[in-house]
């Protein structure tokens, strides 16, 4: 059977929580590039956070770069310039980004502009000035949504589901924060107001990825811990694999009209306001669906281990495991140690070249006191202690005696 429809019928077994270590070291990998590109080269903040004058014009067949020599020849400091499409039409306006200007330096500028860009109307230059101030507020407005989303999702996953699984989805919030801040650092796009809109979208869409993942984990591991059918590792990743289709279809459902804004709507057509809007949802998207199959669940996995419950589940599914040759390979492969014996009752089964025989200890959840083993997995037996176990075999078993001295194999004549 193909990978494709194993995948569309939900029976992949892919290995994701087994390897949670990689994936945890990709995304610190990710995470630190992000971090030292904002820390390092910063963001190119629009004019609506740090203010400036703006100039829009008609490019009559001329470049944005033509645009910046203009600026800078009359003595205007760093400018952004860039190229804008005219909805419906095939012409161009330039866009001009610059510092604040006095109103004297904006008439020199838009009689320089008309005079280079062969622009017959001044009217057809449309300058604007925006403070620092109104950028301020949007960041502050911004930032007060976000912590404000942020303690709602802890209250709520806490309520719904439990405290630890709120840890590990705002940890893959933040994850997808900071990855789609970091692109915008990297690539120096302009970060403006529509960009903050396309953050905030992002929030709401990672968590709901994780939040499916979530609910099938809490369906496959209620009443986990009073049986030994699986640790809960394997439960999540069991879910983990039951939603991954699920996942991949709705991340390429919503990742396929952003695209095309980003693409075709930012590059080709030349909308800037489109690509502020799409960079932003396209890389939150993508990361949102990582982070909530190779974060969030891996992550969930590890906090839930390590409670006393489920470390004592793991212990007897590990025990019970080891009572067959394939069950003691695979205690012997999580312990590193070449082969060990494994208990079923009275009984001593060998599995490869080792073989550990009872002594009268006691066992406690598959740990025995006489053979010196924790959770079923044994340690080489002595010589000593081989002879004493054959001394003491029970009824029954091969090559033993019955009372009278005669072999149990053989019949009375």
């Amino acid at each position: 059977m193909s990978l494709a429809r194993r995948l569309y019928r939900g029976e992949t077994a892919f290995p994701l929580i087994q390897r949670r270590k990689r994936f945890y070291v990709v995304s610190l990998v990710l995470v630190g590039i992000a971090l030292v590109s904002m820390l390092l080269q910063g963001f190119n903040l629009g004019v609506e956070f740090k203010g400036g004058t703006t100039f829009q014009f008609p490019a009559n067949g001329h470049s944005a770069a033509q645009a910046r020599t203009t600026f800078e020849r009359l003595g205007v400091g760093e400018v952004i310039s860039q190229e804008l499409g005219r909805p419906g039409t095939s012409a161009k306006d330039i866009r001009v980004q610059a510092e604040p200007l006095t109103s004297a330096k904006v008439d020199e500028v838009i009689a320089a502009v008309q005079k280079d860009f062969g622009i017959a109307d001044e009217n057809q230059i449309n300058p604007s000035s925006v403070g620092p101030a109104w950028g301020s507020q949007i960041t502050n407005k911004a930032l007060q949504g976000l912590f404000a989303f942020l303690i709602a999702v802890i209250i709520y996953i806490s309520i719904r589901f439990e405290p630890k699984m709120a840890a590990a989805a705002i940890v893959a919030l933040i994850h997808d924060l900071i990855l789609t801040a970091g692109i915008y650092s990297l690539t120096q796009f302009v970060v403006t107001p529509s960009t903050v809109i396309a953050l905030l979208t992002v929030l709401g869409y990672s968590l709901y990825d994780t939040i499916v993942v979530f609910d099938k984990i809490e369906e496959n591991t209620r009443g986990l811990a009073g049986s030994t059918r699986s640790t809960y590792s394997e439960a999540a990743e069991l879910a983990v694999n039951q939603t991954f289709m699920r996942s991949i279809n709705t991340s390429l459902i919503a990742l396929l009209p952003v695209s095309g804004l980003l693409f075709v709507g930012a590059f080709l057509l030349g909308a800037g306001t489109l690509k502020d809007l799409a960079l932003a949802l396209f890389v939150g998207l993508a990361s949102g669906a990582y982070s909530s199959l190779f974060l969030a669940t891996p992550l969930l996995a590890d906090l839930k281990e390590r409670e006393p419950q489920y470390r004592a589940l793991s212990a007897r599914v590990l025990a019970k495991r080891s009572g067959t040759p394939r069950g003691a390979a695979r205690v012997a492969a999580a312990a590193g140690g070449p082969s060990v014996a494994a208990r079923t009752g009275g009984s001593v089964a060998v599995a490869g070249s080792l073989a550990v025989a009872e002594t009268g200890g006691a066992e406690t959840g598959g740990a025995e006191t006489g053979g010196a083993e924790t959770g079923g997995v044994g340690t080489p037996p002595s010589a000593a202690t081989l002879a004493a176990a054959a001394r003491r075999r029970p009824p029954g078993a091969p090559g033993a005696k019955r009372k009278g001295g005669r072999p149990s194999g053989k019949r009375r004549r």
